[in-house]
């Protein structure tokens, strides 16, 4: 027990040295987040989550490993599905390029903390009530049909709840007031458009977290290889957001693969305590496979939009 008190406060430690670096240093001022720059610091946090697996692997064994990176696999791919709800919300709030970094940093944060809450609220239900894994896997199945048969549906933000309730409780300045979330005027405190769009992230990563905890309790009920993965899918995403914002409209097939993907994940944690359980490593191989055949559909099949674009 207390050993696993110490790797969740190293890994911690680490985690905000790494978010401290990232803020302090290397984006101390608003200013647009580069294609280049982005790429690259994706590929860093995906090193980073492999070299972190590879240590898994050292001490803790093969099957962890591959539990992790099941896991982290999946959590990458539906973090897919945040990407983008962030364009529609920064498009519909017109948040200019330059504070969009700052937005997605303190969001990210605070995704953090409420998924590590969520976690060991799961991984407590799991242990107390082992029925609940059935009720997380036909959550998860539905999930995903839902998305599957409802893959153009829009998210309207002025409809948001926690938006909506903030607006009644708090005034909100006209503009934007440079990247501040909060200015005082006149003897009055004001939040400005930025932290209402803030709010907005936090609230969906918070719908999005209730269907991808379930779906890495899937694969294992370890909290920390569950909270790893998680937080290295979600370290990444800053990054991801850049690089794919562009670009999100040609691979109009990956909502679709992210909804077989949930309902496949759904059927294999209702599987997992008979005798057709399904192997781990079967799990990547057939996540990856769906991911693979929804981006090249995505590119062999281009979206009836660009393609008339295209003939004009």
């Amino acid at each position: 027990m207390t050993q696993t008190i110490w790797l969740f406060v190293g890994f911690n430690v680490f985690v905000l040295a790494m978010l401290a670096i990232d803020l302090g240093v290397f984006h101390r001022k608003a200013r647009v987040v580069s294609l280049r720059e982005s790429l690259i610091w994706t590929a860093v946090w995906i090193v980073m989550a492999l070299l972190f697996n590879a240590g898994v692997w050292y001490f803790a064994g093969s099957q962890k490993a591959l539990e992790f990176l099941t896991g982290y696999v999946i959590e990458k791919s539906l973090s897919v599905d945040n990407v983008f709800v962030f364009a529609l919300l920064f498009s519909y709030f017109s948040v200019p390029r330059e504070f969009q970094h700052k937005v997605l940093f303190w969001g990210i944060l605070g995704a953090l903390v409420m998924r590590a809450i969520m976690i060991v609220l799961g991984a407590a239900l799991i242990a107390t009530f082992t029925w609940i894994i059935y009720v997380f896997g036909g959550f998860l199945i539905l999930t995903g049909i839902k998305m599957i048969l409802k893959q153009d549906e829009n998210v309207d933000p002025s409809r948001n709840p926690v938006v909506r309730l903030f607006r009644r409780l708090m005034p909100i300045t006209k503009d934007f007031r440079g990247n501040r979330f909060f200015v005082r005027e006149n003897g009055i405190r004001f939040a400005t458009p930025l932290f209402v769009v803030l709010l907005a992230v936090e609230f969906t990563d918070l719908i999005f977290a209730v269907d991808s905890i379930p779906a890495i309790f899937a694969v294992t009920t370890d909290p920390f290889v569950v909270y790893t993965s998680n937080v290295f899918a979600i370290l990444g995403l800053r990054a991801l957001y850049f690089a794919l914002a562009g670009v999100l409209g040609i691979f109009h097939y990956l909502k679709i693969g992210l909804g077989v993907v949930l309902t496949f994940v759904g059927v294999k944690m209702m599987l997992s305590h008979t005798a057709w359980k399904i192997d781990t490593l079967v799990s990547l191989i057939v996540v990856v496979v769906i991911l693979a055949i929804s981006v090249i559909l995505s590119l062999l099949r281009p979206p009836p939009d660009s393609v008339a674009e295209d003939g004009s």
